[in-house]
């Protein structure tokens, strides 16, 4: 900003200048003030509601200030976590077992599809590539909901239902990774892979030791989204996934749904159990809290290295 305020000869023109740009930056930083704390008070609440005991949690949610976050020792606790793993009837464990099973499972999966989909139609020539690619891109414009129904058919035509492929597979193609790997591989120089061909390497060779090393931020980021979302998961494991596995007493639900249906059927799903369920939530939430906190790195680095060609 001074390096451009020197340009100017007249000193009032240059300290106008310097206002206005002083303006545009407070009002800018107050905007993103503002949207972060709209953003992360939700957040804030839902943690300080998990620790207060539900005898006191109605009266804390229908506050009009925040005074009840003031709470003495008696009025908070850890009381709702240990309700929710009192539950041991309910199988959480189970619960969470099935929900790792799934994540390790359909991101396995999901990268393996979209690295070779990837690799395919960023350095592959073959008739139609283009208007696949482009056929591919179009389906991302239909709603999922609108597959369910169609899914669901195939799974119980199949016999799949209340089965890990049932809640893996469905998940082992997306478009949009495909779409985001092939951004990637089509930054690596193309010098590299006809050097490649020369020498006599094969092309899942080269794809190997050349271009999954390079886009190793990229594909991080895959597997961390990914895993994300199977955690998250909850439509398609209600609709697939609402009994055992086989014809053992392992249930297969996962844990958005089987917390779900813990507090549906339990006595603690009561309107003055509100902060019980909060606490659920917490639980559910914090694997991935950490596991954003710990590769966000990986995340921005991916995303900055897609959006680059050259």
């Amino acid at each position: 900003m001074a390096e451009h305020a020197m340009y100017f000869a007249d000193e009032k023109a240059r300290k106008v200048y310097l206002a206005k740009q002083i303006v545009s930056k407070v009002f800018v930083y107050f905007f993103l003030t503002l949207f972060a704390l709209f953003m992360i008070a939700p957040f804030v609440l839902m943690v300080a509601g998990s620790f207060i005991n539900y005898e006191s949690f109605h009266e804390f949610s229908v506050s009009a200030d925040f005074s009840y976050l003031g709470f003495t020792g008696k009025n908070w606790g850890i009381e709702n976590y240990k309700a929710i793993f009192d539950m041991s009837s309910y199988n959480f464990p189970a619960y969470f077992l099935n929900t790792f099973i799934v994540a390790i499972g359909s991101t396995t999966v999901t990268v393996v599809t979209a690295v070779l989909a990837g690799f395919a139609f960023a350095r592959l020539e073959f008739k139609g590539k283009e208007g696949l690619f482009a056929l591919l891109l179009a389906t991302m414009m239909i709603p999922g909901e609108m597959m369910v129904i169609t899914n669901v058919m195939t799974v119980d035509e199949i016999g799949w239902r209340n089965t890990f492929a049932a809640l893996i597979l469905v998940h082992g193609v997306s478009v949009f990774y495909v779409f985001y790997l092939r951004q990637t591989f089509q930054q690596i120089p193309n010098e590299l892979y006809l050097a490649a061909k020369v020498d006599g390497v094969s092309d899942i060779g080269y794809l190997l030791k050349v271009m999954v090393p390079i886009a190793m931020p990229t594909i991080t980021t895959i597997i961390i989204l990914s895993m994300m979302g199977a955690w998250n998961s909850y439509v398609w494991p209600n609709l697939v996934a609402d009994g055992n596995w086989g014809e053992t007493d392992h249930p297969m639900m996962l844990v958005s749904n089987g917390l779900r249906y813990v507090f549906s059927i339990n006595d603690q799903g009561g309107s003055d159990k509100e902060a019980v369920k909060i606490a659920g939530s917490m639980i559910i939430s914090a694997p991935l809290f950490l596991v954003f906190i710990a590769f966000r790195k990986y995340i921005m680095r991916g995303v900055s290295r897609s959006g680059i060609k050259g």
